[in-house]
């Protein structure tokens, strides 16, 4: 017999809490999702529970996700995670399993990888980090795991990106390392 498929879904108090709080962020911020109106993307919401799921996932841990952009009428609308620092809590992760299981000692609780995976999620990649940069200020004292091109991951490296002196700096590290300053930015399409 076949394994049943847990769903991933939000209790009625907790989708209209998560809603309203979603809300006021994209009053607060209408700079982030100009010419889209709040009504457009409740109504994508309320139709994608599992999405509502990711979003409250990305808000427990500290993203505060909002709506930076939309693709037309019909078209996606992106989250993304728009905490000042990197998200609280996701942070002290390696990059991926692989890094994960290649460490002796010291191991980090978990990978980033499999985090994002888990919450339904995707990294934000080089391009989209700097998107969001352009919305406001993001990582002044902290770091974002990114998305790593095959080539460097295949070298042992993984990639990451803050704002310092008024830019935005892509970096490399080992994939295997982990700081509690640095943890990951994520994106949810909906």
């Amino acid at each position: 017999m076949a394994k049943a498929k847990a769903t991933k879904t939000v209790s009625a108090k907790d989708a209209a809490q998560l809603l309203s709080t979603l809300e006021r962020r994209f009053a607060q911020f209408p700079a982030r999702h100009e010419g889209l109106r709040w009504a457009q993307v409740a109504q994508r919401l309320e139709a994608s529970p599992e999405k509502l799921w990711s979003l409250q996932q990305m808000e427990a841990t500290g993203g505060e996700p909002d709506v930076i952009g939309g693709e037309g009428k019909g078209g996606v609308l992106r989250f993304v995670d728009c905490s000042a620092e990197t998200p609280k809590g996701r942070v002290s992760l390696c990059f991926d399993r692989a890094a994960l299981d290649a460490r002796k000692e010291a191991k980090p609780r978990s990978c980033v990888e499999d985090v994002a995976a888990g919450m339904g999620v995707v990294l934000l990649d080089e391009t989209q980090y700097r998107g969001l940069q352009q919305k406001g200020e993001f990582d002044l004292k902290t770091s974002s795991w990114i998305q790593t091109p095959h080539d460097v991951r295949a070298l042992g490296g993984a990639l990451f990106c803050d704002r310092r002196f008024g830019r935005v700096f892509t970096y490399h590290n080992g994939a295997q390392s982990y700081y509690a300053a640095r943890g990951f930015r994520a994106a949810l399409d909906v």
